[in-house]
């Protein structure tokens, strides 16, 4: 199985883990999960990540459910993936292939699973929010992308087939001796009496851990030696193993860890310090995907505290206002992403698809790294929060891709290019901030024309109330004013939020 994963080895230095096959047979938990299927008529929602535990997981339920009757098997059970739409492409790959088989063979021997990924929604999308909106990028105490890339797309499903059957079952490859926290999570969440737990957030959701009890090498032990009854070949999933350390499981909660530990998942993750899956990928061959690992690093290099003024802004995007650090540090908080570094990230990471797709096979599947979808509502955000009236994301679009899309037009009349270039001038003669007066018209654009404009003006008052000092400036007030003025900055913006 290739390098021992940490998990496996706190596992065997565990004196109290006993292998499962050790006081139960397979039969006994075919059993239970017959019994528990048959036992009310909530429908099922599998948790699938593609990985080790969740094929696990599924297999059993699989062939569990094929011995039942086709009377018995009267409740849908559903198989849903979260695709953050920036997951390693070879597990994408190995996902996609996974889903359609399960509904091919399903279908075929007329059992009641069917399969398909959930998505974030665009707004919540990575790149939205990391080049949109200038969210920085993740790291272990700012890591705003796993709700909205997975929980979130989860849990909707989740809430429409509780809106639909009442209450539902969520099944989920959770194992105890992952950890000592997942175990007591676990039991925290428990029903006595039955094989059910209660969900953590929804009162209509219970959750079933088919294998909470099994050790790493039960898993393995199973998939070696029992075929895979929906057609893949788990020899496929033991050589991604080979190539990365363990698997991002399917998350439900914040309780659950998404990666870590060089884990395989999203390519773009800078939680961890280093990708080692995607470097042991591309060592073992796999050339294309270098672009995709020098990207993430260079994500990576901005979390350096030496860089960060260089990419980020000193102010907030929600209230416009700078704040000190408070909790012993000294100097002020960096914020979103400067808008001129997300045009260059923007500019790179189109370069990096089309490098990308250069190198890999002819044969092989266009790869887009950002959808269209995206690429529009970045735009959107743009012309709208950071006053972009030179429209940057089709121009950017147009000098990489050689191409265009199908834009929504502007009918609005709003400022262009060469506005902004005479505005620029003018505001440069008169010392007043350029994007202060930008950010001014473009509310007195939005509001033209209408009966009501009683929001106008608490739209300019916020305006207003935003710091449009110079970074220079505000750095040499930061050094030469009363802390304690520093301090109110803090409370009034926390006062607005």
């Amino acid at each position: 199985m290739g390098t021992r994963s940490s998990s496996e080895e706190d596992e065997q230095s565990d004196p109290h883990k006993t292998s499962v096959w050790e006081y139960r047979s397979l039969d006994d938990i075919y059993q239970e999960i017959r019994e528990t299927y048959l036992a009310d008529s909530r429908p099922w929602v599998i948790g699938y990540s593609g990985g080790k535990d969740s094929t696990t997981t599924l297999q059993l339920i699989w062939k569990a459910i094929d011995e039942l009757p086709k009377e018995k098997q009267s409740k849908p059970i559903y198989v849903i993936s979260s695709d953050t739409l920036v997951e390693t492409p070879k597990i994408v790959n190995h996902i996609t292939s996974s889903l359609q088989k399960i509904n091919e063979y399903a279908e075929k021997e007329d059992l009641p699973f069917s399969a398909q990924k959930v998505y974030p929604d665009v707004d919540d999308s990575f790149w939205v929010n990391l080049i949109g909106r200038g969210y920085p990028a993740p790291n272990q105490t700012f890591r705003w992308c796993t709700e909205r890339l997975k929980i979130d797309p989860a849990d909707n499903f989740i809430m429409d087939k509780v809106s639909e059957h009442g209450e539902v079952v969520v099944i989920l490859g959770a194992r105890k001796a992952e950890s000592a926290t997942r175990e007591q999570v676990m039991n925290l969440h428990s029903i006595e009496g039955t094989n059910l737990a209660r969900h953590s957030k929804f009162a209509n959701a219970f959750v079933y851990t088919p294998i909470e009890d099994w050790l790493t090498q039960d898993v393995w032990k199973y998939l070696m030696n029992d075929p895979c009854p929906w057609g893949k070949d788990h020899d496929e999933l033991a050589a991604l193993y080979n190539e990365a350390d363990d698997e991002c499981p399917m998350v439900i909660d914040t309780s659950t860890p998404s990666c870590g530990n060089s884990r395989f998942g999203c390519w773009t993750c800078t939680v961890v310090e280093d990708d080692k899956a995607m470097e042991n990928m591309v060592d073992g061959g796999d050339r294309w995907m270098q672009p995709l690992l020098e990207f993430r690093n260079f994500l990576k290099s901005t979390q350096d505290p030496e860089q960060k003024s260089k990419y980020r802004e000193p102010k907030g995007r929600q209230h416009g206002r700078v704040k000190s650090k408070t909790n012993g540090g000294d100097g002020i908080i960096p914020r979103a992403y400067k808008h001129e570094f997300r045009k260059d990230l923007l500019r790179k990471l189109l370069e990096t698809e089309k490098e990308v797709n250069e190198l890999r096979d002819d044969d092989a599947e266009y790869l887009d790294l950002i959808r269209d979808e995206e690429l529009k509502e970045i735009r959107r955000l743009w012309r709208t929060e950071e006053a972009d009236w030179e429209d940057s994301v089709p121009k950017i679009y147009n000098d990489v891709m050689d191409d265009d899309l199908d834009w929504v037009r502007d009918d609005l009349g709003s400022f262009s290019t060469e506005e902004a270039e005479v505005l620029k001038q003018v505001c440069a003669e008169h010392d007043v901030p350029e994007k202060l007066v930008k950010r001014l018209l473009d509310t007195e654009l939005q509001h033209h024309g209408m009966k009501r404009r009683a929001a106008i003006y608490n739209k300019i008052d916020k305006i207003f109330r935003e710091d449009w000092r110079s970074i220079e400036e505000i750095t040499d007030d930061y050094e030469s004013e009363d802390p304690e003025q520093w301090q109110y900055d803090v409370e009034y913006e926390e006062m607005m939020e």
